[in-house]
């Protein structure tokens, strides 16, 4: 067997192979004879049928057969042998095959390269100060002030604009399975409401029923797809009136954990300004990750950007999925969203080598006892055994993946600590 390596680029690398015709001969004799104990040929008996028979009538697929053998073989061996890590399987160019002959063929894959790291420590950016305003502790009283409405119930009349109202609400969903909720609140008049429902219900009385159809016109749906029309059975069970407590001393003390209206606005802006100071340590980190990625220069291997843009693509549709939009009927060009994430996606994939990098030369690595403790805290909130847990991430490769996140995670908490902070 003669091997030629060849370094394409920085990261794409080949294998080309010349197989001696002997060692060809060989995999396509074995390849016949496993057919003949297969196969049922008239006039012959079965597991009888002679090997030359089989060459000669499945000529096409025991040759294919006899080289995948010897390339699934060889392959490895030689990236074995070589100490190469392909991200992902070789793939497979340029095969001839044939009896009596040298098969020959070309072994393409990407490797990491090599990289040079930039200066990591140190590194300058800017971080805007967390703070909550006024504006927003009011905003988010106000909100607690809606959540702790009631709803009280008016004497029977026709409904009008600005009412609540209970529904039972009957429809066929866009994938065509009939759909029954009740006792949905609506507001009737709310500007989140389509128009010909809005429309529908005034007037109605509580023990009324009514069609009323609904048309989505292109711009009105997300994504954006061909106009459809609904039709909605209605019938209308109750009427309310919305009643929103006052913002005063025992609207937070009906809260429970205070005495005036005084400490619960406090109590929202301390709340509110944590988690500004955990947006700004995202923003920070992820500031910190964007000037690594554009100090380095260095060619990303497309294994790694085909990752993060299948990944991009997927969670997109399990989005559409999680609103119970069928993907495939949602009106998306698939393939034209995927390759948009592409430039995002190289950005990504460089922060993945680069910060691998720097988690090798730190030494950064996550104790068993670490991943453990986590494994505990997510199957706590998902209500499962924690061994059980275990099992199926390890099943499902969501194990390694983790790890590979807390990893990511110290090492950012290393460019953080040894950072340059302009606070703006």
């Amino acid at each position: 067997m003669k091997v030629e390596y060849n370094e394409e680029t920085s990261v794409r690398k080949s294998l080309s192979f010349e197989i001696e015709p002997e060692v060809v001969e060989k995999e396509i004799d074995k390849r016949a004879r496993e057919y003949a104990r297969k196969v049922r040929i008239l006039g012959f008996r079965p597991g009888k049928v002679p090997p030359e028979v089989i060459r000669q009538r499945f000529r096409a697929q025991v040759l294919e057969d006899a080289a995948e053998a010897i390339v699934n073989r060889v392959v490895f061996e030689e990236l074995e042998g070589r100490g190469l890590r392909p991200l992902a399987s070789p793939k497979v160019t340029d095969l001839k095959v044939d009896e009596s002959q040298p098969m020959t063929f070309r072994a393409v894959f990407e490797t990491l390269p090599l990289v040079e790291v930039p200066e990591y420590r140190g590194l300058s950016v800017k971080a805007r100060k967390a703070e909550v305003t006024d504006e927003q502790v009011e905003a988010e009283v106000e909100r607690l002030r809606e959540e702790a409405a009631r709803y009280d119930p008016v004497e029977p009349r026709p409904a009008a604009t600005g009412d609540f109202v209970v529904l039972d609400v009957k429809f066929t969903s866009a994938e065509g399975k009939p759909r029954h909720d009740e006792n949905v609140l609506v507001e009737i008049g709310a500007a989140d409401n389509h128009k010909d429902l809005n429309e529908g219900l005034v007037g109605m009385s509580p023990g009324e029923t009514k069609q009323v159809r609904i048309v989505m016109e292109e711009a009105q749906q997300a994504p954006p797809k061909a106009e459809r029309a609904v039709d909605y059975t209605v019938t209308l069970k109750d009427i309310k009136k919305k009643v929103v407590p006052a913002a005063d001393d025992e609207f937070a003390k009906d809260l429970g954990e205070f005495g005036s209206l005084v400490e619960l606005r406090e109590d929202v802006r301390k709340r509110l300004l944590a988690a500004d100071e955990r947006k700004v340590e995202r923003e920070v980190r992820s500031a910190l990750v964007e000037s690594l990625v554009d100090k380095a220069s260095f060619e990303v291997p497309e294994a790694l950007v085909d990752r993060h843009m299948s990944a991009r693509t997927e969670n997109a549709a399990r989005g559409l999925l999680y609103q119970g939009i069928d993907p495939g009927k949602a009106g998306v060009d698939w393939k034209n969203y995927r390759e948009a994430q592409r430039d995002d996606s190289v950005k990504a994939a460089k922060a993945d080598v680069l910060l691998d990098e720097i988690a090798r030369r730190e030494g950064i690595e996550v104790p068993e006892a670490e991943v453990d403790a986590e494994v505990a805290r997510l199957a706590e909130r998902l209500r499962k055994p924690k061994e059980t847990l275990r099992r199926q991430m390890e099943k499902e490769g969501d194990l390694a993946a983790l790890r590979g996140r807390m990893r990511e995670d110290k090492t950012l908490d290393l460019l953080r600590a040894n950072a340059r902070l302009d606070t703006e």
